[in-house]
């Protein structure tokens, strides 16, 4: 039934039941409505995030975004230096007739 919502309890409690060997998926499937590969999708996000599936991911993490903006700025001076080097290496080989 496409469109619907379901409850963050509602979606654990689907994947507990099944990993849990109380129901089969098709059970689960057949009593609730669903479709196997949506089950498929719950179970796969619970094995990623643990007790965090089905939550917000619209909040990252502020220190995250810190660390992001420090390794930018890294790679931006990294880039400058290269730069810098690669123009003295030239002007170096060019005037000791270098190739």
């Amino acid at each position: 039934m496409p469109g619907r919502t379901h409850r963050r309890e509602f979606k654990l409690d689907i994947v507990n039941q099944i990993n849990g060997g109380h129901k089969t998926t098709a059970q689960i499937c057949r009593e609730h409505a669903l479709s196997p590969s949506l089950i498929h999708r719950w179970r796969k996000e619970v094995e990623a995030r643990g007790e965090a599936a089905f939550t917000d991911q619209a909040k990252p993490d502020q220190s995250l975004e810190q660390r992001i903006a420090e390794l930018e700025r890294f790679c931006g001076q990294l880039s400058l230096e290269n730069t810098i080097l690669k123009k003295s290496l030239a002007t170096y080989r060019s005037k000791n007739g270098i190739k």
